[in-house]
């Protein structure tokens, strides 16, 4: 059993966890929240309190962090007794953060690949570029790093584990679908931190087809699905980080990843990017100023946690699987809806940081009680499906099949 969860950062998805972890706090123990910003902190802190989300009496506190110092992370864990770290701060902050949990024996949780602050849309195999390159040190610590336990990474990882295990005996396809058929009634905004959402989608569109990566370049391939709750949306073929896990652990010969995008923020990201806003490369203003135009795009964009108290509709994600059972060719779509007003209301975050938040939150609860604490680094996939789904389905993300006609609780 592992008790006190360490969170850090301090934006939408890290609200979700803590309000997550304090609703089952009986098992997680003591909750910390660190971020570079004390003030978001307490803001996690009083949202809280305020909506009584502890299980049963118990510590919730905020803290200074610069989490890409390791040092500092590490005098952190030890401080606050932390026996589960969850990372959902930057994607630039996972390697220091493992670091820390690798050198105190904490368990690690993520919900997005490692990023390079310097490098934009790195070329695959990415988990091999950074994560995997740690397994061995991971298991020879007796560390527990679970990589990607967000929904997308995460949940349809997931998803595609129990479709391998108890629907088909083989898999040639499997097509993650992520729409957001919510609105937020802003003029543009992003639904996560800009920054990271902009560098995944300027670079070239990697999928794997046919056991091999194939590069397109970004809106390049758009496809109209047909999906419960959410109706007809169109979808564009993007990069993502679990088509590379998947591909290389489940061998599957065809994983695309398709994202929702509406015609308005293609508009307006053509125009950023083809203007050179969009570049993390420094500039120098007529004033001598030197500033970097991406970061200055996500000073003026609004702050995605602030989308949630107006944000409306539906998400619905999930995994398209085609292949064979028993002879017969067989298609299944799991997934869940989410409810953008519905999740404010719960853990005042918008859906889409619900989606993200939840699953990490799901994945502590199974390492505190040893179900997930496998002493190694893996990524969900490689990870019981069954006692994670369940788990989802009564804390907030229930899992639907929908196989021809036949549309079902799982």
């Amino acid at each position: 059993m592992k008790k006190n969860v360490l969170i850090i950062g301090a934006g939408g998805v890290a609200q979700v966890v803590a309000h997550k972890c304090a609703q089952n706090n009986d098992v997680l123990g003591d909750i910390h929240i660190a971020s570079r910003t004390l003030a978001k902190c307490q803001s996690i802190v009083d949202s809280v309190r305020e909506k009584k989300a502890f299980k049963t009496e118990g510590v919730i506190e905020a803290h200074r962090l610069d989490a890409m110092d390791v040092e500092a992370t590490k005098a952190l864990i030890r401080k606050t007794n932390a026996q589960i770290v969850i990372n959902v701060g930057s994607a630039f902050l996972n390697m220091s953060v493992m670091s820390a949990c690798i050198e105190t024996g904490a368990a690690y949780i993520d919900t997005a690949i490692h990023e390079d602050p310097a490098k934009v849309c790195e070329t695959p195999p990415w988990y091999a570029n950074y994560e995997w390159k740690r397994r061995e040190e991971a298991e020879k610590a007796g560390v527990t790093a679970i990589l990607g336990a967000g929904f997308d990474p995460g949940v349809v990882n997931a998803y595609a584990k129990l479709a391998y295990d108890d629907y088909f005996d083989r898999i040639d396809s499997i097509d993650i679908i992520d729409i957001n058929a919510g609105s937020h009634g802003r003029y543009f905004a992003t639904n996560f931190d800009p920054e990271i959402n902009f560098r995944e989608f300027t670079g070239r569109v990697w999928s794997w087809q046919d056991n091999k990566w194939t590069e397109n370049k970004m809106f390049e391939i758009g496809k109209e699905w047909d999906l419960p709750v959410v109706g007809k949306q169109k979808a564009y073929m993007t990069g993502h980080d679990e088509v590379h896990s998947l591909s290389q652990i489940l061998k599957v010969p065809n994983v695309r990843f398709w994202m929702g995008f509406g015609d308005h923020y293609i508009n307006v990201f053509t125009v950023l990017k083809n203007l050179g806003l969009l570049s993390e490369k420094p500039v120098k203003t007529a004033e001598g100023l030197e500033v970097v135009p991406l970061k200055v795009v996500k000073a003026v964009l609004p702050d995605p946690g602030s989308l949630a108290p107006d944000y409306t509709g539906k998400t619905c994600i999930g995994d398209l699987v085609k292949g064979v059972k028993d002879g017969k060719e067989r298609e299944v779509f799991i997934y869940n809806v989410a409810d953008h007003k519905e999740a404010f209301e719960e853990v005042g975050s918008q859906g889409i940081s619900y989606t993200a938040g939840v699953p990490a939150a799901a994945a502590a609860l199974l390492v505190a009680t040893g179900e997930w604490d496998v002493k190694k680094m893996a990524n969900i996939e490689e990870l019981p499906p069954r006692p994670f789904l369940d788990l989802l389905g009564k804390i907030g993300l229930p899992t639907r099949v929908k196989e021809g006609d036949d549309d079902r609780a799982l």
